[in-house]
């Protein structure tokens, strides 16, 4: 059973940086594609970034090109989301996501599998 658990949330101030990392379970990690969306409040899920399973290729919205970075270690079986010049648009609830089929998939969109989230909140 596929397990994915966010975790480095929490509270900063706008220009500040923080780091996600979303350890994975059950299956071979270094297969899969791994993305990163976000929930704020009142408004849809929205892609934030993904990661191609070899690690060479990534995807960004548009909205935090340049600020964040994602990264994995597959030997830890964990993907990061390195979070800097954070602004409080960026506060939402961040989530970890895979997809069921290991290799090639859309990376802003192919995703079955989900953690339960972690908080961001950026103040002014």
């Amino acid at each position: 059973q596929v397990q994915l658990v966010e975790s480095g949330g929490g509270l900063v101030q706008a220009g500040g940086s923080l780091r996600l990392s979303c350890a994975a379970s059950g299956r071979t990690f270094s297969r899969y594609t791994m993305g990163w969306f976000r929930q704020a409040p009142g408004k849809e899920r929205e892609f934030v970034a993904a990661i191609s399973w070899s690690g060479d290729n990534t995807y960004y919205a548009d909205s935090v090109k340049g600020r964040f970075t994602i990264s994995r270690h597959n030997a830890k079986n964990t993907v990061y989301l390195q979070m800097n010049s954070l602004k409080p648009e960026d506060t939402a609830v961040y989530y970890c996501a895979a997809p069921e089929t290991p290799y090639y998939t859309d990376p802003l969109s192919t995703y079955d599998y989900w953690g339960q989230g972690t908080q961001v909140t950026v103040s002014s």
